[in-house]
């Protein structure tokens, strides 16, 4: 089995992360990593009220949980051999942790360890609007063959209910990896 790595930071919109994590089960081992924050919005915005609640959700599937701060974990390590790694939702402050080398916990490392190693990184800042910094931050990793995908939904597919964005976006997000899915209805199907 293919191994990935899925970060999800404290931005908003953590659902993008969590639904991305449950496709990528299917046929991946994924390491998740989750910052302290992403915990605390994943109670704000989701039906987990804990941690333990969520990883219970999840006991039957192949993967490992990490916080932010277990530096020392196995995709800290260039030798770990992944296909690429996800940050979903990723905070500017993650972002701009990245664009500048500053691997200061396991999801900056990790980002870092993608970079150098030259696997696919794809990210989905969470944010709006961008002031110049995010941009000239998003446009470094874009420079150097990161793939900046923010969770910005199209309604062409006429989505009925609040799932249905949310399953656009993860599919646009797996497309990004180059992972197939029949998440969404695609233009003109």
């Amino acid at each position: 089995m293919r191994k990935l790595v899925l970060a999800i930071t404290g931005a908003s919109g953590i659902i993008y992360g969590i639904k991305l994590f449950e496709e990528l089960l299917n046929n991946f081992e994924v390491s998740l990593i989750l910052s302290h924050s992403a915990v605390h919005v994943m109670k704000l915005e989701t039906e987990y009220k804990s941690l333990d609640e969520f990883k219970k959700r999840f006991t039957n599937y192949s993967m490992n949980i990490y916080d932010e701060t277990q530096i020392d974990a196995s995709p800290a390590s260039g030798s770990y051999k992944t296909a690429g790694m996800f940050i979903v939702p990723c905070s500017m402050k993650t972002l701009s942790a990245i664009a500048n080398g500053y691997a200061d916990n396991l999801i900056t490392r990790v980002a870092d360890v993608t970079i150098k190693e030259n696997r696919k990184l794809v990210i989905a800042p969470r944010e709006m609007p961008f002031s110049v910094i995010h941009l000239e931050n998003m446009l470094k990793l874009a420079r150097i063959g990161v793939t900046i995908a923010p969770p910005v939904p199209a309604f062409y597919h006429k989505p009925e209910r609040i799932d249905d964005i949310v399953n656009f976006v993860a599919g646009k997000l797996l497309d990004s990896m180059g992972i197939k899915n029949n998440l969404y209805r695609r233009w003109n199907e």
